[in-house]
This record gives structure tokens, C-alpha cells and sequence, in this order.
């Protein structure tokens, strides 16, 4: 009986909290004193400038001071969701978002599995070097061979397809806007896919060969083991880098759909950068600009936060 009772108050103890010493601070001081620079780096150019957000309550004027402006409270926070255009921008964001984000995790699990299973180590690393070179390429030059290759004169999409007899004449693809969401998330595909795969190349090499020996003994073939042995070996890599996606979710990205955008797919090129810059930053009105942009600061902090009580919740890894 008192056996038992010790039993039970033992698993009624809270567990003790592993506490930070004096002797384990000294211990550590080497690598401490080069952390500074990049907290000072972080508190210089990500904290001081959240000072700038009382700009959102106010109707700022570059002549005045910060603190010496006229308070308008929510003015522009209500002005941004009663205005359709700000409602049209947030739609494209969302929606691009969404395709960046399935096409780019599929895409990168996809190559990263077919890589895996080349054992010829010279095509392997050929195949890897091209995935990459586009990760290299700015924006500019990414989105000008697009361009190129989407040309209604001389593009290959239509000089193929018009070959292939599925068109005939050629497609004005940049300048259609039901096509325009595909597209950047295409481009975006290309563009990062090779870069993608390298931590779940990583993710792949640190799972036990022994599985997949245990495997070939009980007569798995390689889809058996893609499915029952590599996939669930990535699993965690794969939650971490979801929270982390979720958690960018309205930024859809500028370059790209700046650099690809026109006027006849505005309705569907404009993300909310592109809102700030051209109706914020460029008409002076800083306040809007600032209230655009906490808007997404604070949105992408509720969503990774959510995304990681619910991967604590069906006991995923999580990030934070």
C-alpha cells in the first residue's frame, strides 16, 4: 500500500524545469560573445523598425516627427478592408500562395525521391546542378525567359503546342488573367524546385540503411520503400518546412509578379507588395503603407503559431 502511494505521488510531481546556471553560462561564453553581432543584427534591422508601426494610427507627414503627427486610430486598418481593391489583392496573394505552396512541396518531394533512387552517381549530380542553376538566376532574368518562352512570335509553349496541332494560332498567355496564377506558379517551380530538394536530400541520407535492407529481405520492391520507409523518414522535415510555409502565407512574392504583370492581368498580378508600392509608397501615403504591412506581419505570426499547436496537437514535430 505505501508502495503504491509513493507511486502516485511521484507521477502527481511536476517534472522539474532544466534551469540555466552561472557555471553553464561561463561554459558557453565563447559562443555567447559571437552570437552579438547577429543579435545585434536582428534587434537593429528587424526589432528598432517596428517603431515605424505607430505610423498605421496616423496620418504621417514627412515634415513633422514620429511622435508629433495626427492620431486617426483604426482609420487606415478600416479603409484597407472596406476598399475592393485591397479585397482583390489579398485573393491573388492567398491564391498564388496556395499554388506556390503545393506545387512547390509536391514538386521538391517528388525530385528529391526520384534523385534518390539514381545510382549512377555522375547523372545524379549532373541532374542536381541544372535543378539548381535556376535558384541563381535574379528575378529579372528569371521572368524575361518566361517571357521568351511564352511569346506569341517565336515562344516554344506555342510553337510546340501549334506543331502538336492542339492550337491554331498562338495563345497570348501573359495576356490572359485565368493563366497568369499558373503561370508564376510554374515559374516558381522551376526557379526553386532544385534548391527545394536539398534538405530533403539531407532528410533522406539520415534515415538507417538498414531499413531499407530489412526491406529488400521481405521483398519490397523500390515504390514499397519510397512509400513505407522514405516518406515517413522526411515526415518531420516535411511538418517543420509546412509551419514554416504557412506561416509566409501572404507573401506571395513581388518580383515576379511585378516583372510578369500588365494591364490587361492586374486584376490578377497584384499582390499585397504590389498594393503598398503603388498605392502606399509611391502617393505618399506611408500610413496605408504601414497598415498593408502589419496587417501581413501580424497575420503570418497567428498562422505559423496556429500551425504549430496543431502539429503539437496530433503530435508532429513542431517549430517552435
Amino acid at each position: 500500500m505505501a508502495g503504491a502511494t509513493m507511486t502516485v505521488k511521484k507521477s502527481c510531481e511536476k517534472p522539474v524545469k532544466n534551469r540555466i546556471t552561472i557555471k553553464e553560462i561561463k561554459g558557453q561564453k565563447q559562443l555567447i560573445f559571437m552570437s552579438f553581432p547577429f543579435l545585434f543584427y536582428i534587434l537593429l534591422f528587424n526589432y528598432v523598425p517596428a517603431i515605424g508601426w505607430v505610423m498605421a494610427f496616423q496620418d504621417y507627414k514627412p515634415a513633422k516627427g514620429l511622435f508629433n503627427q495626427t492620431w486617426v486610430g483604426f482609420k487606415h486598418f478600416n479603409f484597407l478592408f472596406s476598399d475592393s481593391s485591397f479585397i482583390r489583392v489579398l485573393r491573388n496573394t492567398l491564391a498564388m500562395s496556395f499554388i506556390n505552396l503545393i506545387l512547390g512541396f509536391v514538386s521538391a518531394i517528388i525530385l528529391a525521391l526520384l534523385l534518390n533512387e539514381i545510382k549512377n552517381v555522375l547523372f545524379k549530380r549532373v541532374v542536381q546542378t541544372i535543378s539548381y542553376l535556376p535558384h541563381f538566376l535574379s528575378w529579372v532574368i528569371a521572368a524575361g525567359i518566361v517571357a521568351n518562352v511564352l511569346s506569341t512570335e517565336d515562344g516554344i509553349i506555342n510553337v510546340m503546342l501549334m506543331h502538336l496541332g492542339l492550337i491554331d494560332s498562338p495563345v497570348l498567355w501573359l495576356g490572359k488573367g485565368e493563366y497568369f496564377w499558373g503561370i508564376v506558379g510554374v515559374a516558381n517551380v522551376w526557379k526553386s524546385v532544385g534548391w527545394n530538394t536539398i534538405i530533403y536530400l539531407a532528410a533522406i541520407s539520415s534515415i538507417d540503411p538498414a531499413l531499407y535492407e530489412a526491406a529488400d529481405m521481405d521483398g519490397a520492391n523500390r515504390y514499397h520503400k519510397m512509400w513505407y520507409i522514405t516518406l515517413p523518414g522526411i515526415k518531420s522535415t516535411f511538418v517543420i518546412l509546412l509551419i514554416m510555409s504557412i506561416g509566409n502565407i501572404l507573401n506571395a512574392g513581388f518580383e515576379v509578379q511585378y516583372l510578369l504583370g500588365n494591364g490587361m492581368v492586374m486584376d490578377y498580378s497584384e499582390t499585397i507588395d504590389i498594393f503598398v508600392l503603388k498605392y502606399g509608397i509611391s502617393q505618399f501615403n506611408f500610413s496605408l503603407a504601414t497598415a498593408a504591412g502589419m496587417f501581413k506581419t501580424l497575420t503570418s505570426v497567428i498562422l505559423i503559431y496556429s500551425a504549430n499547436l496543431v502539429a503539437k496537437k496530433l503530435g508532429e514535430e513542431q517549430l517552435i
